[in-house]
C-alpha cells in the first residue's frame, strides 16, 4: 500500500534511520517490521487480518487516525487519505502511550 510521512522526523528514521537512537531498539524493529508490511499489502483491510499488530481505529478527536501496536508503550499512528492515485496512509507519528 502506498504511504507517505507526515514527519520529517520519521521520513528521515525510515530511509536514512536517523534519529533511531531516540527509541528503544525493539520499536524501531517493530517500525521497520510495520512499515514493510505497510509496503507489501494492497489495502488497509489487509491490516486487520495480522492480529499481532492490533491495528485499530482511534476515537474521540482523534476519530480519523488509526495505530498498530510497536509494543506494549509505542504505537505508530496513521490516516488513511484519498488523493488522485487512490488510498494511502499518511503516517503520523511514533507515540508512547504512557505520555
Amino acid at each position: 500500500m502506498r504511504f507517505s510521512f507526515k514527519r520529517k522526523k520519521l521520513e528521515d528514521l525510515y530511509y536514512e534511520e536517523k534519529g533511531a537512537q531516540k527509541y528503544p531498539p525493539e520499536v524501531i524493529n517493530a517500525f521497520f517490521h510495520v512499515m514493510s508490511i505497510i509496503d507489501a499489502i494492497p489495502d488497509i483491510r489487509d491490516l486487520y487480518q495480522l492480529k499481532s499488530l492490533h491495528f485499530e481505529k482511534l476515537k474521540g478527536k482523534r476519530k480519523d487516525e488509526r495505530s498498530v501496536r510497536l509494543n506494549k508503550q509505542f504505537r505508530l499512528t496513521m490516516q488513511l487519505e484519498v488523493d488522485d492515485e487512490g488510498n494511502y496512509l499518511l503516517i503520523l507519528d511514533i507515540e508512547d502511550y504512557h505520555d
